[in-house]
């Protein structure tokens, strides 16, 4: 992993802006914590459209057309690229995600689709939390490393013991809905387990001693191919959403 966290991220936000980095943190989760909390039913609704259409138009792009443009570069300029963008979309990227994940799965349990909710927000945090530490664990060469194995701990023991005590009891649930907590696993399994150490592992070589242009366009372009898989997932979801309020029971 990298020496410090704390300094990862700094450095990172340098990179991207420190203006951008700050906003988009800032205003996605101010949104989130407003829907949360105090908005309506329709604004919280809104909140989570609007992330997730920043969120699909985003990958959608970046597979669809950024990716393409950049497979027809060389290592030197593909890492030129790459260089300016991964510290923006590092940012950008996981806001949008979470914001967007959180508030759907807050959505789905205060309008009833998940029964009580309990055991499949169980389900649905273990499918995620273990995968996605177990991926950054490997990714970024962090078995050994302590700030890995104490949050891999915690969040394993954690997660797997609250299944345990709710599997027994758990309800049906539409079968949109169980589509949806599928495809939104996949989503976050490889947005926060593929794609951000991908991206980490970019800034570690831009800021090494030597930088090798060749890595940083090998990474940069694999993470382009799995936005645009991403990118496909996000509208399978949006015609899963659009089924549910159309083709299953109404909101």
């Amino acid at each position: 992993m990298a020496t410090t966290i704390r300094g990862t991220i700094a450095g990172m936000a340098r990179q991207a802006n420190p203006a951008f980095a700050v906003a988009i943190i800032v205003l996605p989760f101010a949104a989130l914590g407003y829907a949360l909390t105090v908005a309506s039913i329709q604004q919280h609704t809104y909140v989570h459209v609007m992330a997730g259409v920043l969120w699909t138009g985003i990958d959608v792009f970046i597979g669809a057309v950024l990716g393409p443009v950049i497979g027809g570069l060389d290592e030197e300029e593909s890492a030129a690229v790459f260089r300016r963008l991964t510290p923006k979309t590092s940012f950008l990227l996981p806001s949008l995600a979470t914001v967007t994940i959180t508030s759907g799965i807050a959505l789905a349990l205060e309008l009833g689709y998940l029964a009580d909710g309990e055991g499949w927000l169980a389900l649905f945090t273990a499918a995620n939390l273990v995968p996605i530490l177990l991926l950054l664990g490997w990714r970024l060469d962090a078995w050994r490393d302590w700030r890995w194995q104490i949050p891999f701990a915690l969040a394993t023991i954690g997660s797997l013991t609250w299944v345990s005590l709710t599997i027994g009891d758990l309800p049906p649930i539409e079968p949109t809905i169980a589509v949806a907590l599928a495809i939104v696993t996949i989503l976050s399994v490889q947005g926060f387990g593929f794609l951000m150490p991908g991206e980490l592992r970019i800034y570690r070589e831009m800021t090494s001693v030597d930088p090798d242009n060749s890595v940083i366009a090998r990474i940069g372009k694999q993470n382009a191919m799995l936005g645009g898989l991403q990118g496909l997932f996000q509208l399978l979801l949006v015609l899963d959403m659009v089924y549910l309020r159309y083709g299953g029971f109404s909101i």
